[in-house]
């Protein structure tokens, strides 16, 4: 049943407050709760280790398999938001995160555990996740940078304020009942927030940033590209190209960077601070850079995040104590922060907002590709060499590589942008009669 358009005066609280900020928030808890719940998983490790009498590996193994759906079920999810709306598969994913969670708590072998909290929560971040960027990107366009920022900054946030909520919980509860506070936690507050989504300004009788709606915009579909024609497209090639290569090497400071400080001799409690000074730098670059990119433009600015998480990686590599570390750990933080922030912002410029959740629902399964393989390729280096030169002078390689297939893909755009900007000065001059305004009409739709 299709919305009735409301009146846009009923759209803004008396203190003007345009609904599209409103959906921001939801977005924001989503991400905060889902990813936050996630990423308390490292505090459970010992204790499960402990109670199932598992290997390390074995344990780990679940998480694995959680952060590969968060990304590779966005493909579903894209496309099913899509065509159902934003609300219900937010509403949906932060029920089977709480769910994950709760029944975790019961669990009574490391298998129900990977089945619980590998498929609950995985599935839940992963049904959330991609529909919740896609509404934001529809509600902005000016500020379409801050404001996905903005969102998915509940990530860095969640992934400050969740982990030492949850280590709390297992110190005051057992990690049984931490689970079970999780999952109410989740329940509550990640479904509750995700009633704030709304798929479509025009809906509300808006048009973009609170503007009046175009004149039957109501009633006309959303323009953009068909997932087909995306996909196939220069554009979406260059961008998985570029995210496939580098999350091979976006992920292994997660895992890697604690171990690695330990093995250097920094303190253990110095260590887990390190993965503290990621989120803030995250949550600092999905902020700020946002908002830079709408004055720099997205794609030059994505070029710089490459370059900068590049550079970065360099820094670690030639770190030993906690200082250099926790340098290049806010460092890095901040440029995956804005990698983050501006993907979705990108696609949703490149392709339009016909079929924004799915489109970056396919290009997110690059993603979970290097999610799957590059922390547990880096592993399996150490192991044979007992060093992480390789894996970090590879991540360093891999962001460089992507870095240049940004740039050729912003230098394509400059190049198409002019030949347009010169077709439609053609287009506007006065032509003879039999001239050629057709052909110039056929030169700027290939364009």
């Amino acid at each position: 049943m299709k919305t009735t358009p409301l009146n846009s005066s009923s759209t803004a609280t008396s203190t003007g407050l345009f609904r599209g900020w409103l959906v921001v928030a939801g977005a924001f808890a989503v991400t905060f709760v889902g990813f936050g719940c996630a990423y308390t998983f490292s505090a459970f490790l010992e204790s499960l280790q402990k109670d199932f009498g598992a290997s390390r590996g074995s344990v780990s193994l679940v998480f694995s398999l959680a952060g590969f759906l968060y990304f590779g079920l966005g493909v579903l999810s894209g496309p099913l938001a899509d065509r159902w709306g934003s609300r219900r598969l937010a509403v949906a994913g932060m029920v089977l995160v709480g769910l994950g969670l709760a029944v975790a708590s019961q669990a009574h072998s490391l298998t129900q555990i990977y089945l619980a909290y590998g498929l609950g929560v995985g599935l839940g971040v992963g049904a959330s996740y991609v529909p919740v960027l896609g509404a934001v990107q529809r509600w902005f366009v000016r500020r379409r940078g801050f404001a996905s920022g903005l969102a998915v900054s509940g990530i860095g946030v969640g992934t400050l304020v969740m982990p030492p909520l949850a280590s709390f919980l297992i110190e005051q509860l057992g990690w049984r009942h931490a689970y079970l506070a999780l999952g109410i936690l989740a329940a509550v507050v990640g479904v509750g927030m995700a009633l704030l989504i709304e798929n479509d300004p025009r809906d509300r009788g808006l048009g973009p940033d609170g503007d009046p709606p175009q004149p039957q915009a109501a009633s006309a579909r959303p323009e953009g590209f068909t997932v087909r024609d995306a996909v196939r497209s220069r554009r979406f090639a260059g961008l998985y190209a570029a995210c496939l290569i580098s999350s091979f090497g976006l992920f292994v400071p997660f895992v890697h960077l604690v171990p690695y400080a330990l093995d250097h001799g920094v303190a253990s409690t110095s260590a887990v601070l390190l993965l503290g000074a990621i989120g803030v730098g995250s949550t600092a670059g999905r902020f700020f850079l946002g908002g830079l990119a709408d004055r720099m433009g997205r794609p030059h600015t994505m070029l710089l995040m490459s370059t900068g998480m590049a550079l970065s990686l360099l820094v670690w590599a030639v770190s030993g104590g906690f200082w250099g570390l926790a340098v290049f750990a806010f460092a890095y933080g901040v440029f995956y922060g804005g990698f983050v922030a501006l993907l979705p912002a990108l696609v949703m410029d490149y392709f339009g907002g016909r079929n924004i959740s799915a489109i970056i629902g396919v290009l997110y399964t690059s993603v979970a590709v290097g999610t799957l393989v590059g922390p547990s390729a880096a592993g399996f280096a150490f192991d044979i060499s007992h060093s992480y030169m390789l894996p970090i002078l590879f991540s360093v390689g891999a962001n460089l590589v992507a870095a240049a297939i940004m740039g050729a893909m912003s230098r394509m755009d400059s190049r198409a942008d002019s030949r347009l900007g010169a077709a439609s000065a053609k287009l506007a001059s006065p032509t003879p009669a039999g001239g050629t305004v057709g052909n110039d009409s056929t030169t700027a739709r290939r364009l």
